[in-house]
């Protein structure tokens, strides 16, 4: 049965913006983090599909300086918000993990499965 999350209040999400996170599952931890445009909520694993290191340049920065693309801070990699498709670097064509997110009752909850 998959595991449900209360990571954050939608308030503390700035739009656009970004905010990672440390979840504690039955398997682990699992590093993520989230992101939002608008209405619109999406949730990755904080992984690069090129080397596996974390996305961020600093705490919670995980866009560009425009807040249009997800960055990848080692090689510049550009992840589109809404689905984690690489557009430009390395990993061109790639899609970082997506974990399934929703709004409740103004949180951020995320789900994950057993496995991580």
């Amino acid at each position: 049965m998959p595991e449900r999350h209360v990571v954050c209040d939608i308030s503390s999400l700035g739009d656009p913006g970004s905010r990672g996170f440390v979840v504690e599952g039955e398997s682990g931890s699992v590093e993520l983090f989230v992101v939002r445009r608008g209405e619109h909520l999406a949730a990755y694993k904080n992984s690069c599909p090129h080397t596996g290191v974390n996305l961020e340049w600093q705490p919670d920065q995980f866009l560009d300086l425009s807040n249009s693309y997800i960055q990848c801070a080692t090689h510049g990699a550009l992840f589109r918000l809404e689905d984690g498709y690489c557009l430009s670097g390395p990993c061109a064509g790639e899609l970082l993990e997506s974990v399934e997110v929703r709004l409740e009752a103004g949180l951020v909850v995320v789900t994950l499965d057993k496995e991580g």
